[in-house]
């Protein structure tokens, strides 16, 4: 994964970082290395580049449906390599965190989440008052759940 500069980082720090699908993950890594803001992560694409490496098509760039433009992009196999090598998601974030996911996500396996989630609950080092919050009817858009999205934003705002 690209790396994040740490002083682009404290440039701009907000109250609060939301990030959905890849932007869950870039969010991670921001925490990781310099970010202390509290997380509201949706749908996170853990482990996209392993999940999908191996099922890339022959040649460069690969086609990849992106769902917030609605469409399909090029995207360049590298891309996915080094996605593939990014392990923001080992160790739970230092700050509080909120991830929020569809039990019908049709990109992200829940149960992939699931067992990060639990792995970082194992650990002892997940943060106090953070919140695993599963949607039984939502999928990776989870747009029909934007109320229950923005309270979760609200929420981290207040405690922050």
């Amino acid at each position: 994964m690209a790396r994040l500069s740490f002083w682009e980082i404290k440039r701009h720090l907000p109250a609060v970082v939301v990030g959905s699908s890849l932007g869950a993950v870039v969010a991670l890594e921001a925490a990781r290395i310099a970010l202390k803001a509290p997380l509201v992560l949706l749908a996170p694409a853990l482990g996209f580049g392993n999940r999908w490496t191996e099922k890339l098509p022959e040649g460069d760039p690969v086609r990849f449906f992106h769902h917030g433009e609605e469409r399909e992009l090029p995207i360049h196999r590298r891309f996915f390599e080094e996605m593939a090598r990014s392990d923001s998601d080992r160790e739970p974030p230092e700050i509080p965190v909120s991830v929020l996911m569809g039990a019908r996500d049709e990109s992200v396996p829940i149960d992939l989440v699931r067992e990060v989630w639990r792995r970082w609950e194992d650990s002892g080092r997940l943060w106090p008052g953070s919140r695993f919050v599963e949607i039984a009817d939502g999928d990776h858009g989870l747009v029909d759940h934007v109320e229950r999205i923005a309270a979760e934003i609200r929420s981290r705002l207040a405690v922050h």
